[in-house]
């Protein structure tokens, strides 16, 4: 056959042992492409439909990173576009595992009580130190509002 199927049945089989072994992960889908079966008869079609969802999740992706400087839910459209690219590509597989891996050990982390601590201490001391500002400020300064109002 062509060897790109090849090197997905690889990586698939390596990845199967690998979340098999015990280590207390979810029984995780299998690598590849997840084109309906007439799509991937064809080679022809099958190209087309990689082209489509290609196109389709850059332009996803595209959005994004527009969003990222502007308002908007920029990393939330990029994962979303990663996730469109993720039914066609072995690669965004990949790349979201490594994303749903690193989040979910960045909560447990967050999780953890000496870091909650130590947040909840450092917000403390920030928000402080933005009141004294403050207050320094308007001793100084006075309250000025931007309109006259006249009494």
């Amino acid at each position: 056959m062509n060897a790109e199927s090849d090197e997905r049945d690889e990586v698939a089989a390596t990845v199967a042992t690998g979340s098999a072994a015990g280590d207390g992960s979810a029984e995780e889908r299998e690598l590849g492409s997840r084109a309906p079966g007439f799509i991937r008869a064809s080679r022809v079609l099958h190209l087309s439909w990689q082209v489509g969802i290609f196109v389709v999740g850059l332009a996803v992706v595209g959005t994004g990173i527009v969003m990222l400087p502007l308002p908007g839910p920029g990393w939330l459209v990029i994962f979303g576009g990663m996730a469109i690219w993720a039914t066609e590509f072995v690669w965004a597989q990949l790349v979201l595992r490594w994303t749903r891996r690193k989040v979910t050990e960045a909560a447990q982390r967050a999780l953890d009580p000496k870091v909650r601590r130590r947040n909840i201490i450092l917000t403390t001391v920030g928000l402080v130190i933005i009141a004294v500002l403050v207050g320094i400020y308007v001793w100084k300064f006075g309250v000025v509002m931007p309109w006259k109002i006249e009494q």
